[in-house]
């Protein structure tokens, strides 16, 4: 009686080792969609083995840069490249620290669909822009998965900016592909709260009788005493907490006061004495004499 061992029919695994070169490096026309966004190319033999596997669609890639351990996720864009060879954006080639030519294993994955991720913009310009939920949500339209730890590139108004996945559910890699994902931002790498004018109340409160001049006319018991046995007399209280203070008069406010106006005061004499309001004044209006420049000829 033989055993035939079966071949396996569950899903089998792409993993194969390509020598990596930057989206730049692709030859013909600039691929802005490439490197703006989280997609690779691979060559066309790579199609032929994953349409040989039971890969399971939307195709999902595990990068992973054998000599620093560095690993990220990305889909796959096209399948133009060269035989051995595979293209990635300039932010994914600086995350896996990889340089011009560099062996990069590219193995396939079946990742989680997303439902949160937290992001960290890499500078505060990334707070100049108006509705930054909107603009990232734009951006992430060209990529099909995220990685926590990675710095994504997003270019906007011909400004790039990089933010950093801090955070990722209900996994550290997941698929943004048709999801429903909630998107938060941390505060950016530099960022500082703008400081406000703290208050503080009592301490900066100032007493109105210490903005009082010095009494400059006489003062009573202000002078020093002398001991009749000679001996000087003990210092027990300042001269500070000695010398009286001015009383603090505040005054009255014009509430009827018109913006824009003037007003000038002016007393051509005192005002009636409070003991006797009824007395007259002795003062006349245009009672006083005039005297003319000419002498008078008439005797």
């Amino acid at each position: 009686m033989f055993h035939l061992d079966m071949p396996p029919t569950g899903p089998r695994s792409f993993t194969t080792q390509y020598k990596c070169y930057s989206v730049s490096m692709l030859p013909g026309n600039e691929r802005k969609d490439v490197e703006n966004g989280g997609k690779i190319i691979l060559p066309p033999s790579a199609l032929d083995q994953l349409t040989r596997l039971s890969i399971v669609y939307p195709m999902l890639f595990k990068l992973t840069n054998k000599k620093t351990n560095r690993i990220t996720h990305c889909g796959v864009l096209e399948f133009v490249a060269e035989e051995d060879l595979v293209y990635l954006p300039y932010w994914m080639m600086q995350h896996l620290l990889l340089e011009e030519g560099d062996n990069l294993q590219v193995e396939s994955v079946s990742l989680p669909v997303a439902t949160f991720s937290r992001f960290q913009p890499q500078s505060p310009d990334f707070l100049d822009i108006t509705n930054p939920k909107a603009v990232l949500e734009n951006a992430l339209r060209h990529f099909a998965c995220l990685t926590t730890g990675d710095v994504v590139a997003i270019k906007y108004n011909s400004h790039i900016y990089e933010l950093c996945v801090l955070e990722t559910k209900p996994g550290s890699a997941v698929s943004i592909i048709e999801c429903d994902m909630n998107v938060e931002f941390a505060p950016p790498v530099g960022y500082r709260e703008p400081e406000h004018m703290q208050e503080k109340g009592e301490d900066m409160a100032l007493d109105p009788e210490e903005l009082m001049p010095q009494p400059a006319g006489f003062v009573a018991f202000r002078g020093e005493g002398n001991r009749l046995d000679g001996k000087k007399k003990k210092a027990s209280m300042d001269k500070e907490s000695v010398s009286p203070k001015v009383l603090y008069k505040r005054g009255i406010p014009d509430y009827d006061y018109k913006f824009g106006t003037l007003h000038f005061l002016r007393r051509s004499r005192p005002p009636p004495c409070k003991e006797n309001p009824n007395a007259q004044d002795d003062f006349k209006a245009f009672s006083g004499e005039g005297q003319s420049l000419r002498t008078n000829k008439k005797k």
